[in-house]
């Protein structure tokens, strides 16, 4: 018999953002205790503030800078993993050390990383160290091999058949994978193997647009 959960969500939260219920059908990641499921991949601390998610996975398309990592951990009320798209080598190193300083749940490390920064950063941190997979080719075996605690697969369409690839070959694998767009892709991702789902949420600029509509329509 499925369970029934009681709900509040009061008046002046109630159009907050909600992650997708089809998420919770994944077995989630355990981590220092607490059972993660759904990841936001977001940068905004509004929309951080204003998600149901169980973390916040935080990597944008720049050099990562510390400032910007403390602004996000302080607001989040769920774990943050923190990371940048386009920083390798020995100042990953220095980073990920900061980030943990600074209270990150896990670091993400791009896909161009390499084995023996891998192997640097797992030397000097106690938290996860997450390496991302872009394509059905990487070598899994050696990312492992060097460290990598967990997978984050993001592969666009292709994310389904790149998570079975690599479910097969390794089933125990701790996989975090980016779930598209709708309830169905979500869902194929989550029956290909992955552990726990990253949701984008609409930007500040499509919820916006919705409101003035709704305030056009209104006035």
């Amino acid at each position: 018999m499925a369970k029934q959960v009681p709900s509040y969500t009061g008046t002046l939260r109630n159009h907050s953002l909600t992650i997708p219920a089809c998420v919770s059908e994944c077995s989630g990641i355990r981590i220092f205790g607490r059972r993660i499921k759904s990841l936001a991949f977001s940068t905004d601390v509004a929309i951080i503030k204003n998600i149901n998610a169980d973390a916040i996975i935080a990597v944008y398309p720049f050099t990562p800078q510390p400032v910007i990592s403390q602004a996000i951990i302080s607001v989040s009320d769920v774990p943050v993993f923190v990371g940048g798209g386009i920083t390798t080598g020995s100042r990953s190193v220095r980073l990920a050390i900061q980030s943990e300083h600074q209270g990150a749940y896990g670091v993400v490390l791009n896909a161009p990383t390499s084995d023996d920064v891998i192997r640097q950063i797992k030397k000097v941190v106690d938290i996860p160290v997450v390496i991302t997979v872009v394509s059905a080719h990487t070598d899994i075996r050696s990312r492992l091999e060097a460290g990598a605690d967990f997978l984050n697969v993001s592969g666009a369409a292709a994310t389904p058949e790149i998570v079975a690839e690599i479910r097969r070959d390794f089933p125990e694998v701790p996989i975090i994978a980016t779930g598209g767009p709708t309830e169905e892709s979500i869902l194929r991702t989550i029956q290909a193997g992955a552990n726990a789902i990253t949701y984008t949420p609409p930007s500040n600029g499509v919820l916006f647009a919705r409101i003035m509509d709704q305030h056009r329509k209104t006035l």
